[in-house]
């Protein structure tokens, strides 16, 4: 569904033309899994896949909203009565956003949505955030809030973990609103600070895949929150602000510090050795070596695996089917728990790998897999 059929079907539901129609993609990970909420290093980029937002201001504080990925008629709400915890509908991801605004002193009168998103959802590429990314631009433009994309990302954020209820990181939100094509985004987490980072794999004769599993996964269910606790508590533990904080050549040291405490020392030294793998990746590819990547993109999924325990055979067998079948390298990306894997391959190799990782899965009884290529694109924007 393109931007001319969201204006269309917009016009059919409320009668009239919209304000305008904006759009915000989904992301993958590329390096920095669960290092975001610990204050990390992560480095995002955006996908084609995006979420579309037919947009018009009202005036008698009054949300409409509707989605043509959900079944269902119009959602209508009252501002006033936007509260955390009242919502356990997608609607609660827009209205969220709406609830933040107008805490945050900003004068929102009211809106009518429409939404058609060609992000997977449960798959680990921030469908959620997409959706709350468009619509704060959508509002930030309708009402001449003057908001960096960076604030909107905070914004985005508070309205998930607050509103909905999910206690994600920063990464999603600034990846769907600040990302640029061509490019990944060096993100510090601590202090938003973004550096772009040129990421064309075609011109290197490479290819970066996302196997969607199938295998959906809630960022609100309990065991996301349970390894953000943990992290907290090794950081408290260790006598520092955040696990950001721990400087790799002194994690040993650290580890020692914990003790017994084998769980925690499990997240620390994934945190810890993760942001330490973002900066390689980095370094690589400033250096114009992106294959050399490979590698680091393995050992981020055997950490995410065996120390942050957030895999699945799923996301398992595509990373060893991938690498024993000629990947440069392979890991999961998001939370975990199912979504998706990405796989780094030369171009000439992907038919290959493609049909093995498919072959892998209908032997293991496995759902098919869904799997495309993944290009560096355009953060959120209005639709012309």
């Amino acid at each position: 569904m393109g931007a001319q059929d969201v204006r269309e079907v917009f016009a059919g539901l409320y009668g009239t033309e919209p304000d305008g129609v904006w759009a915000a993609p989904g992301r993958v990970n590329l390096i920095g899994e669960h290092t975001d909420y610990n204050d990390g290093f992560v480095m995002p980029f955006a996908l084609p896949h995006t979420a579309l937002a037919a947009v018009s201001r009202r005036t008698d504080g009054r949300l409409r909203l509707h989605s043509a990925d959900v079944e269902g008629g119009v959602a209508e709400l009252d501002l006033a009565a936007l509260a955390p915890g009242s919502d356990d509908d997608w609607t609660a991801y827009p209205a969220g956003v709406v609830w933040a605004l107008r805490e945050a002193g900003h004068t929102i009168t009211g809106a009518d949505v429409h939404l058609a998103s060609t992000v997977p959802t449960g798959a680990g590429l921030s469908s959620s955030a997409a959706l709350e990314v468009v619509v704060a631009l959508a509002l930030n433009d309708l009402y001449d809030l003057g908001l960096a994309r960076w604030q909107l990302a905070r914004l985005c954020q508070r309205a998930e973990n607050i509103y909905v209820g999910a206690p994600t990181g920063i990464m999603d939100q600034t990846a769907s609103a600040c990302c640029e094509a061509g490019h990944a985004l060096f993100l510090d987490t601590r202090d938003l600070s973004q550096k772009q980072i040129p990421f064309d794999l075609a011109a290197e004769g490479l290819r970066l895949l996302v196997v969607d599993t199938q295998v959906k996964h809630a960022h609100s269910g309990g065991e996301y929150g349970k390894r953000r606790a943990g992290c907290e508590k090794g950081a408290a533990l260790l006598g520092v602000d955040a696990l950001r904080d721990i400087p790799f050549a002194d994690l040993d040291a650290a580890l020692a510090r914990l003790g017994d405490e084998e769980e925690v020392r499990r997240l620390v030294r994934h945190v810890v050795t993760e942001d330490a793998r973002v900066e390689r990746v980095v370094s690589l590819l400033e250096s114009g070596d992106p294959r050399a990547i490979g590698p680091v993109l393995t050992e981020g999924h055997a950490s995410l695996r065996d120390d942050f325990r957030v895999s699945c055979p799923e996301l398992d067998l595509v990373v060893d089917t991938a690498v024993t079948a000629g990947a440069l390298g392979a890991r999961m990306t998001g939370g975990g728990f199912g979504g998706s894997a990405i796989v780094l391959t030369l171009a000439t190799e992907v038919d290959t790998i493609t049909k093995t990782v498919e072959e892998a899965f209908a032997t293991a009884g496995f759902t098919a897999p869904r799997v495309f290529e993944a290009i560096p694109s355009q953060g959120a924007h209005r639709v012309p």
